[in-house]
């Protein structure tokens, strides 16, 4: 077994889509960054990235490399998916928690989980989703910024 931890934090922005999970969810700001700027999928990626001290997520899809640019987060997870195939795990369960004021964001959490689910061939309830606020405090109480953090547990297969 393997075990792995992720965290990503991104600034909000008005004008842009706020993508959390690999869906889209409503929201009045969006998230800021190079790629679509979901901070869920990037902790995941982190998390599984790290329990093989495979580096993080900007060494394998560099912010300044264009190729990235816009690009659609489910796609980074699923060549990291290919990458812990490749050296013969799988992923036994996540937990992740999301820290961010507005928009409420546990209404949408089945979506998250089928979709995250579907990418890294696992049972929703392998995949736990929670969500808390700042309590009105700092950049992230503001509506400035959200943030997510990540657990993989990884299985030999």
């Amino acid at each position: 077994m393997r075990i792995g931890f992720g965290f990503d934090v991104h600034q909000l922005q008005e004008g842009r889509d706020f993508w959390l999970g690999g869906i889209h969810i409503p929201a009045p700001k969006g998230i800021l960054g190079h790629s679509d700027a979901d901070v869920l999928l990037h902790a995941i990626c982190d998390a599984i990235l790290g329990s093989l001290a495979l580096g993080d997520i900007g060494k394998h899809f560099p912010d300044t490399d264009q190729s990235f640019k816009g690009i659609d987060s489910k796609i980074l997870l699923e060549k990291v998916m290919e990458l812990i195939s490749e050296k013969g795990y799988k992923i036994g369960n996540i937990d992740t928690t999301v820290v961010c004021q507005q928009p409420k964001i546990m209404p949408y959490a089945l979506q998250m989980q089928t979709c995250i689910a579907n990418i890294c061939n696992i049972e929703i309830s392998d995949i736990s989703i929670k969500a808390t606020t700042n309590e009105t405090m700092g950049f992230i109480g503001r509506e400035e910024g959200i943030v997510a953090y990540a657990v993989v547990l990884l299985l030999k297969k």
